[in-house]
């Protein structure tokens, strides 16, 4: 007998194909948003260049984004009880975009 997704909650398996596992490294991103999703590019900005080419975009629900935001802000409060505060400086953004898709 098969499991009611009930059954199965705490228990997902992800599993990353070969194709997928070495991932695509980003040193900047955008999101933008409509009223039903919310959408990451993830780019690069390579030194001398004035364009940042997009690695990969996701495209996701407002509650799975904001369940996405608290799982990453609960991973570096995990992360900066291991190795200390993360120094980041708050810059504004430097990538030119729509501020919000409709």
């Amino acid at each position: 007998m098969a499991k009611k997704v009930e059954d199965l909650k705490g228990e997902i398996m992800l599993e990353v194909s070969p194709s997928t596992e070495g991932g695509v490294y980003s040193n900047a991103a955008n999101i933008i948003h409509n009223k039903n999703e919310f959408i990451f590019d993830f780019a690069i900005i390579l030194p001398g260049k004035n364009a940042a080419k997009v690695q990969s975009r996701v495209i996701t629900s407002p509650a799975h984004a904001k369940q996405l935001m608290t799982a990453l802000q609960n991973n570096i409060s995990k992360y900066e009880q291991s190795f200390g505060e993360i120094k980041a400086e708050v810059i504004p953004p430097i990538l030119k975009s729509p501020e919000t898709v409709h």
